[in-house]
């Protein structure tokens, strides 16, 4: 090896061990960061919520009666309005359903 390769390998050498060691300089500072971040943190609820008061007398449910008929409001409407509704103006609610699509079969390899 002549004179002039040994220095070179020589700084070769060297650059490649400061940088080595630059990296774990920086290593070991963002271990030591972490190790001084993880401390315990304690958590901020929320208050706790109050509720209505409570009124003065219980209230009895309304009474059920058998075969009755569930008042809603408003009425509930069909997504599809029959034939004559439609000639009156009514819309339906719905956009019409797509034509299905068929492929032809699966052939078995």
């Amino acid at each position: 090896m002549s004179p002039e390769q040994r220095k070179r390998v020589t700084l070769d050498f060297w650059l490649a061990a400061c940088l080595v060691s630059a990296g774990l300089v920086i290593a070991g500072l963002s271990l030591t960061r972490l190790g001084a971040d993880s401390l315990p943190h304690i958590a901020q609820g929320n208050p706790p919520l109050q509720g209505s008061p409570a009124p003065s007398k219980p209230e009895k449910p309304a009474e059920s009666k058998p075969g009755g008929t569930r008042p809603t409001t408003p009425a509930p409407e069909p997504a599809r309005p029959d034939p004559q509704a439609q000639e009156q103006g009514a819309k339906p609610a719905l956009p019409p359903a797509p034509a299905e699509k068929m492929a032809p079969p699966i052939k078995d390899r």
